[in-house]
């Protein structure tokens, strides 16, 4: 699409320029939350039917759209990297000297908004996957050995690590940040000034773009809500014995959904703030626990070993193409995953960070938060596969059976205080994904607020609507959910389009504010 697309807008006086811009913020909210009860509705009405024509989309957007998600978020790394390291990184953004929040606060609202139901089913149960059946990068590796360990966490750290937290936080958030400071609105299609320049904010291809970037976002936080009631249902069945029914899945959302509007409306600062903090804090206990009662020494090995083969064969693993089946399951689907997040979660990022240096986002973004992450998911999935070669089967065996949530509760089963970690574990994943529902509630509500500060309503109707539409979709069972989660990566492909600038507007911008900051 050519600039001369967006030519129709033309100049308009200020008083015609706040009408068309108070006109797009409606129609952004009503178009999202429209197609959002729409697809609900669809899917309660024909979920067969639904659920077939996502998985179809889906694969075909997996098969064609791959291989450009690979390179997207590699090249953003690398990129994001050199800003990092380069004399650029002493620049500091947001127009301020002064962060807003300190720097732990300030870490852990956006590593609880990333990991999500990650931070738990996914941390104990793919690493376990990996190990059982390894994956094709690594098929020449001998099974049941100490490698299997190692390669089973890398490709564990390759989806979760350094490209993920790349395309999520770094780039896209110096381009916003940027913008902010220029006049701009946190929408996504602020992304793609540099490509439209600012007819972008006034046209109806804008409103689509932003459109798009939330259903996006709503999809990957609505899928989680939906899982996590019922993987939360299904662990408090073993646990405890309570029946495994959708009254019981339909409160636990409801439950979740509470925290996550109560946090969004109490704001940044007294409410995603204190739940981020209170998140980290559990998962430092918990992580604690699981290694002293488990094996520390097996971790710690595990992490060493298992971290120094993904940096050995990083780029080949960022870039492996030899099984596309495999990898529309695994690679594929969690970066589609990570890039449907990436325009929202670079709004996110960008209220966030004001007043601090590309040297100080990025070396987080990319280096701190990959090693927690690489850490969290070794003592976790580390620990299950350490428990399943000392008792082969005894977590292999109910993952085949049950899926994610029967890791954690095989694995919480097999330590002592099995009962009392697996409660923990089951409030951390609750507060992880409304940590996520909180955050993306606030980032939808600055959309459909045209970039400003929304209204307590607006944020409270977001988290209200996701929470709604979790619970009528787990009514139809797994197929709802899963269709939805699916649905993320087809909405990925405008996404990953609209993240594209930023491989060149962040060095640009990066650069122009260097010279304005006296940076030689």
């Amino acid at each position: 699409m050519s600039s001369s697309v967006l030519s129709d807008a033309g100049q308009q006086n200020p008083a015609s320029e706040r009408d068309t811009r108070r006109r797009a913020n409606v129609a952004v909210t009503v178009l999202s939350s429209g197609l959002l009860i729409a697809f609900v509705v669809v899917a309660l009405l024909a979920p067969e039917a639904t659920s077939s024509a996502v998985t179809a989309a889906f694969r075909v957007c997996a098969a064609w759209f791959g291989p450009y998600w690979q390179v997207l978020l590699l090249a953003t790394f690398l990129i994001a990297a050199a800003l990092g390291i380069s004399r650029y990184g002493r620049v500091r953004l947001g127009g301020t000297d002064t962060p807003e929040f300190g720097h732990f606060k300030w870490l852990a609202m956006i590593m609880c908004t990333l990991l999500a139901a990650g931070g738990v089913f996914w941390a104990a149960a793919e690493p376990v996957y990996h190990y059982a059946d390894l994956p094709p990068a690594y098929s020449a590796v001998a099974a049941d050995s100490w490698e299997a360990v190692t390669v089973a966490l890398a490709q564990s750290f390759s989806h979760w690590a350094f490209l993920a937290w790349a395309v999520l936080g770094t780039l896209g958030a110096i381009v916003m940040m940027r913008a902010r400071e220029r006049g701009l609105p946190l929408r996504p299609r602020t992304l793609l000034d540099p490509v439209f320049g600012e007819r972008i904010q006034r046209h109806w291809f804008g409103t689509l773009v932003d459109v798009i970037c939330i259903m996006a976002v709503v999809a990957g936080t609505v899928g989680p809500l939906g899982f996590l009631g019922l993987q939360v249902s299904y662990g408090m069945s073993a646990l405890f014995g309570t029946p495994d029914t959708y009254p019981v899945q339909i409160t636990i959302v409801l439950g979740l959904t509470a925290i996550a509007v109560v946090s969004v409306v109490a704001g940044i600062e007294r409410g995603i703030q204190n739940l981020s903090r209170f998140n980290v804090w559990l998962s430092i206990v918990t992580l604690a626990a699981i290694v002293v009662l488990g094996s520390a020494s097996f971790v710690v090995d595990g992490f060493l070993g298992g971290f120094a083969r993904y940096v050995q064969d990083f780029v080949p693993l960022s870039l492996y193409r030899g099984d596309d089946e495999w990898l529309s399951s695994w690679t594929v689907f969690f970066f589609g995953w990570f890039i449907g997040y990436a325009p929202l979660m670079s709004i996110f990022v960008a209220r966030i960070s004001r007043g601090r240096t590309v040297r100080g986002l990025v070396g987080n973004l990319i280096g701190v938060a990959p090693v927690v992450t690489a850490l969290w998911f070794t003592a976790l999935g580390g620990t299950g596969i350490m428990l399943e070669q000392r008792t082969p089967g005894s977590v292999s065996g109910p993952l085949a059976e049950d899926g994610l949530p029967a890791v954690v509760i095989a694995i919480s089963q097999q330590l002592p205080w099995g009962g009392l970690i697996g409660v923990v574990l089951l409030v951390l994943t609750t507060t992880f994904v409304a940590t996520t529902t909180d955050s993306m509630s606030l980032a939808i509500a600055t959309v459909g607020a045209g970039g400003e500060e929304p209204s307590k309503l607006s944020r409270a109707f977001w988290g209200l609507l996701m929470g709604a539409a979790a619970s009528v979709l787990i009514a139809i069972g797994n197929g709802g959910v899963d269709a939805l989660q699916s649905f993320i990566v087809v909405t990925a492909v405008p996404a990953g389009f609209v993240m594209l600038p930023t491989l060149w507007s962040a060095p640009r911008v990066v650069h122009r504010m260097a010279r304005e900051q006296g940076i030689r």
